[in-house]
């Protein structure tokens, strides 16, 4: 144990951690050091949580001696007889404190999930203000669900970390002005290439041979669904999940309720739904809902689902790398999920909308278009003027991969690349 308490704690030595992504979530997080709430980070597998802690450990190391901050990789098979026993955390924290000679002031937790009860651990620890913080992640977001939350209530707060942003890709390639981006356009638009097919999990864009992405994306999705779904959930119909994880990725933007789905698979609309929000909770999928200011019609409407990394999908369906119209879908969901925004729906009532937005309390109409043409145009324009109409909203987009037009004052055609970039749905 001593031996990968200091493999996992480098820092102790004052060594920076290096070659780390630039992630803007960073500034966020230093700003809520001086809450004393647990700080907990949610999110897809490999999105980048552990590197946002060695971004903010190496922050810490500059006001903090390095000895007073412990990071546990729970992740690792050595924390085994912690995973069935919080309370071995204690003696781990022991052990740390024993082999710096100094007590832990900062306590990251990383994949908190894999441990029972961790939740009455940390719990103990900040009431006893034994840490002066404490941050934890969690590849799931049941981690907070039931009696964790009510545990831990009022005692933490959250974020989520998603994979890299297009704006954060263009940043760690050195691009960072509009200027700099206008004089680099054809590696922007390579980089939106690679985004599209590959996606934008921070180890994938660091890989350069197309083969070894696909080889990596596939131990990360086969990952996701085997110990995120499958094990973390005790489920026993494994052959189902597996099948129903690949149509919901392939079937990407489609519209669905829980019986449909439920007939493909000859099973039952109970089983299917659990399922789903099993992939929900795993950050595999995110379900949307038909737009309407009453929720009981919501509820009752078909829904899509969408995958926070067209990497994911990418890997599961070769047929899918011919449709880039659903891919691009699928990216401009992702890259507004990680543009904070949280409410983020659909409208198909006869005509189509591929996405209504709320931001500052204001509803935006967003179409997503990889190429304008004329065999498109005229529905993608009226899809947005009906639901611009219905719901009085000011505003309407349809982003594509490089176009860019005004269609009148309320409508502009506009590239993903300049949108993305500049951040600015006004």
């Amino acid at each position: 144990m001593e031996t990968i308490l200091n493999m996992q704690n480098p820092h102790w030595d004052n060594k920076l951690y290096s070659d780390l992504f630039s992630r803007s979530a960073l500034q966020s997080l230093i700003k809520k050091l001086r809450l004393k709430e647990i700080h907990i980070l949610l999110g897809v597998r490999r999105a980048g949580k552990s590197t946002l802690f060695q971004l903010l450990i190496n922050h810490l190391m500059q006001t903090e001696d390095s000895k007073s901050i412990l990071y546990l990789n729970l992740d690792d098979p050595i924390y085994h007889d912690v995973w069935h026993n919080a309370k071995e955390l204690y003696t781990v924290v022991a052990l740390a404190e024993k082999i710096t000679g100094i007590k832990p002031k900062y306590l990251f937790l990383d994949e908190a999930q894999n441990v029972k009860a961790w939740e009455r651990f940390v719990k103990s620890t900040y009431d006893s203000k034994l840490f002066k913080k404490i941050f934890v992640t969690g590849s799931n977001s049941s981690l907070l669900h039931g009696n964790h939350a009510k545990l831990l209530s009022g005692r933490y707060i959250t974020d989520y970390i998603y994979p890299l942003s297009f704006k954060e890709i263009l940043t760690n390639t050195g691009i960072s002005t509009y200027l700099e981006l206008i004089n680099n356009k054809p590696q922007t638009m390579q980089l939106m290439e690679d985004m599209l097919f590959y996606g934008a999990f921070p180890r994938i864009f660091a890989i350069k041979n197309t083969e070894l992405k696909r080889e990596v994306l596939l131990s990360y999705y086969e990952t996701i669904v085997l110990k995120d779904c499958i094990f973390n959930n005790n489920i026993r119909e494994t052959k189902l999940m597996r099948d129903l994880a690949i149509y919901m990725l392939t079937n990407s933007g489609t519209l669905y309720s829980y019986n449909n789905v439920a007939k493909i698979f000859t099973s039952n609309e109970n089983t299917i739904k659990e399922f789903i929000h099993v992939f929900v909770n795993a950050f595999l999928i995110n379900e949307i809902k038909n737009f309407s200011y009453s929720l009981k019609t919501q509820t009752k409407s078909k829904k899509k689902a969408f995958c926070i990394d067209n990497g994911l999908v990418q890997v599961v369906s070769v047929k899918f790398s011919e449709n880039k119209g659903k891919l691009f879908e699928n990216l401009i969901y992702a890259e507004l999920k990680k543009s904070n925004f949280q409410e983020i729906y659909f409208f198909n009532d006869p005509k189509e909308c591929d996405f209504i937005v709320k931001k500052d309390d204001k509803l935006i109409a967003i179409q997503a278009c990889f190429t304008i043409d004329t065999l498109n145009r005229t529905r993608e324009i009226t899809g947005l003027k009906t639901v611009m109409q219905k719901f009085n909203i000011d505003k309407g987009i349809i982003i594509t991969f490089n176009q860019e037009e005004v269609i009148d004052k309320h409508i502009i055609i506009t590239p993903f690349w300049k949108i993305f970039f500049n951040l600015d749905f006004r």
